[in-house]
Formats: structure tokens, sequence, C-alpha cells
């Protein structure tokens, strides 16, 4: 199945994606936009959300930009709130943005990096449900989409801990929310990109060929089932590499 095949219709739908400006959020931001959708692009990366916007309305989608920091609790705390008043709704919240703090062991990683990566890859993303919960109940079919890793809630890999740990619990994080807004028609999913063509891989696997992984824009197909009616499924681990190895991406 190509990506056109599987496109599907996601117009008058809103959807925010969390570290748009490049690698996965990057293909993500697109993918949805393709489909219709406007897309609300955050990240810290003020020109690379500009060059994510160039292209995204070369090819007549929408998307607003939103440069922050999702470590800004202030910021992150507000956001529901304005975007309730511009969109009064948020169909789809993609939590993407994530760090690999430091490769090392344990007991060597820095306090301050480890704080960091699990603010970013966890209690960000807390605080952004507390946030845009209103607006996904009010879609009335609204879909989180949070993107993991095999390292952490399924395997356990020497000298990956921080990011490890931070990444097993936002598995449970998402499984947690997926429980408590059944109720509300709000699904939960959980996308497992595995290894991909993108600065975090090369930055922990250095000697890498980048050619010989996925591009993030294979993801998509993956990421339209993720949001699309048919999911009902209570933060499920969408692995890509089983998608893609049943044919279906």
């Amino acid at each position: 199945m190509s990506e056109t095949d599987s496109i599907p219709d996601l117009t008058g739908k809103i959807a925010l994606v969390t570290g748009a400006s490049r690698g996965i959020g990057r293909a993500m931001a697109l993918a949805l936009a393709r489909a219709g959708a406007h897309v609300l692009a955050l990240a810290r990366t003020v020109g690379g959300l500009e060059e994510l916007d160039d292209e995204i309305r070369k090819e007549g989608g929408k998307a607003s930009l939103i440069p922050a920091d999702v470590t800004d609790a202030e910021a992150m705390s507000q956001i529901g709130a304005a975007l309730a008043a511009r969109f009064g709704k948020l169909d789809i919240f993609v939590a993407n943005a994530g760090i690999l703090g430091e490769l090392a062991p344990l007991t060597d990683i820095a306090e301050k990096v480890w704080s960091q990566t699990l603010d970013v890859n966890v209690t960000a993303n807390w605080r952004l449900i507390k946030s845009l919960d209103p607006l996904l109940r009010a879609s009335g079919s609204g879909r989180a989409v949070f993107v993991s890793s095999r390292v952490g809630g399924q395997d356990a890999r020497a000298f990956w801990g921080g990011y490890a740990v931070s990444k097993a619990a936002l598995d449970m994080l998402a499984e947690t929310y997926a429980i408590e807004s059944k109720i509300s028609g709000v699904r939960v999913a959980v996308i497992v990109p595995g290894a991909m063509r993108t600065k975090m891989r090369a930055q922990a696997m250095p000697g890498e060929k980048p050619e010989t992984l996925p591009d993030p824009s294979e993801i998509a197909p993956l990421l339209y089932y993720a949001v699309s009616s048919q999911y009902d499924g209570m933060a499920e681990r969408l692995n890509f590499r089983d998608w893609r190895a049943a044919g279906r991406a």
C-alpha cells in the first residue's frame, strides 16, 4: 500500500504535533497536513518550523506555528486555553517531542541530564494532557498518539537507562490516560517507530549508515491508522517494523 492510497480525509480536523520541526515529528505533521488537517506545529526551532510551514502551504495545506519549548511549564499549561479560544476543539494530539539524553551507565548520568530527559519525554506530556484533555473531549472523537520506543517499554539495554526509563514511564502515562478517557470517546495509541533516518538515531549510532534505515515519511500510513475512526484501541503499541512486515506500509 502506498502513502497516497492510504491518505484519509482529515478535512476540518485540528492536529497538534510536538517536536514538529524535524525528523519523525516533521514527517507526521506533513502527513496530517496532506490529509487535510490544520496542523499546529510546535517546536523550539523557529527556522525548522518555517521550513515546514513553507512545504505545507506549497502543497495547499494549512499550518499554524507554535515556537515553544515543551519544558516550559507555564506555556504548556496555558496552551489548552489558547487553542480553545481559537479552535474550540482538538481532534489529534501527537506527542512526539523527545530527547535521547545521555548514553551512559546509570551511575554515570549527570543529574541535570537525567532530570531533563524525564522532563521532556514524560512530564511535558503529562502537562499537555492536563491542558489539552478538554479539547480532545470536545472533539467527540479525539485521538492522542504518543511516540515511544522498544527501549524502555519492551526492552532494557545497557547504557540507555535514562531514555529507557523515560519511555517506559511514557508508555504507562499513555495506558493510564487511555483507561481514564475511554468513556469520553478519546482514543490513545502508542507508535513505536524503531530505527529511522533521524538526527537522534545518528546521535545514538554515529557509525550507522543512514541509507540503510527507513525514512520518517514511511510512518505515515501507521499514523493515519492511529488517528482514524477504525482505531479503537487502549494505548495499543503500534510497531512500525511489524506494520511494514505485514505489508501495511
